[in-house]
């Protein structure tokens, strides 16, 4: 086995297929979205080469910069509200152990294995101003007034919540899966020293839990700058750009508005704050582990 493994043929036959769907699937529609991004081109005819236009005007398309302020607030949500409730709920259920744990676990990632059109739609119900849950609640505490959740001042605010929520599940797991990696001696070695659960979760599961933490909180900043089908099917990016997101807008550009080089204009700023992301985290946790 090491004599075949060490064959080059055939370390380089069990390589090609991958490097050929790098190639294909991922290398080559960035570069073709590097080439239409200084075009002109609408998806149909011939493509017109424009220099650097498209990213000119993406600097004063202010549908673009409130897509992205918008992005901006998903990811601190994601970051200061849903991680934080899920480390907790995580470390909650690690210590339920038995049926209890498999119930909640299955429990609190069930809005992730339903359909995005299905989420949508239940909350667009929930929201209703004549007959929605929300408002009923609130004439429960007296309120007799029609609250419209999705108006020019609520709308960010309510598809923050359902998109907040939603993701919940996979937050969860993820850091449910770093609390069980870690070795229960280290707690059995802090209860036999006193620790109580506040000091062991702050001591123990919170450090050994950054490596966790980080590619959670990459992920959560990625997804928040490529929020599309639960805003599309919510609000489509309305009323006005109040609830507008990179993607949804890039394809309202791209495939509505036609308007292809502008839009692939849009993926590739997409992708290079993707990567400046990416790389910014990496050095903040690094230095935070050098330390």
């Amino acid at each position: 086995m090491k004599k075949l493994y060490s064959n080059k043929m055939v370390i380089f036959s069990l390589i090609l297929p991958g490097i050929l769907v790098f190639l294909f699937a991922i290398l080559a529609p960035i570069c073709l979205s590097v080439y239409y991004g200084f075009t002109d081109y609408s998806g149909m005819g011939t493509a017109k080469f424009i220099g650097m236009k498209n990213y000119i005007d993406l600097m004063h398309d202010k549908s673009f910069g409130r897509s992205l302020l918008n992005s901006l607030l998903l990811a601190i949500g994601f970051i200061c509200i849903q991680h934080p409730i899920a480390i907790v709920v995580a470390a909650v259920l690690d210590k339920l152990q038995g049926k209890a744990e498999g119930f909640f676990r299955c429990v609190y990632f069930i809005p992730n294995v339903i359909s995005v059109a299905v989420i949508a739609y239940l909350w667009k119900f929930i929201y209703n101003p004549d007959f929605g849950l929300l408002n009923n609640i609130l004439k429960i505490f007296g309120y007799q007034g029609k609250v419209n959740w999705f108006s020019q001042e609520n709308a960010i605010w309510s598809v923050l919540i359902v998109l907040i929520w939603h993701g919940f599940g996979w937050g969860m797991l993820i850091y449910y899966t770093g609390i069980k990696n870690i070795d229960p001696v280290l707690y059995e070695a802090a209860s036999i020293d006193g620790a109580d659960w506040k000091t062991t979760f702050f001591k123990i599961t919170l450090p050994l839990m950054k490596p966790v933490i980080q590619i959670n909180v990459t992920m959560a900043i990625i997804s928040a700058l490529k929020q599309m089908e639960t805003v599309y099917l919510l609000t489509n990016g309305g009323p006005g750009d109040s609830t507008q997101f990179a993607a949804n807008y890039l394809y309202q550009q791209a495939f509505k508005s036609f308007r292809y080089g502008y839009g692939n204009a849009i993926g590739v700023v997409f992708i290079i704050i993707c990567i400046l992301v990416t790389v910014g985290l990496n050095t903040i946790f690094r230095d935070k582990n050098t330390d």
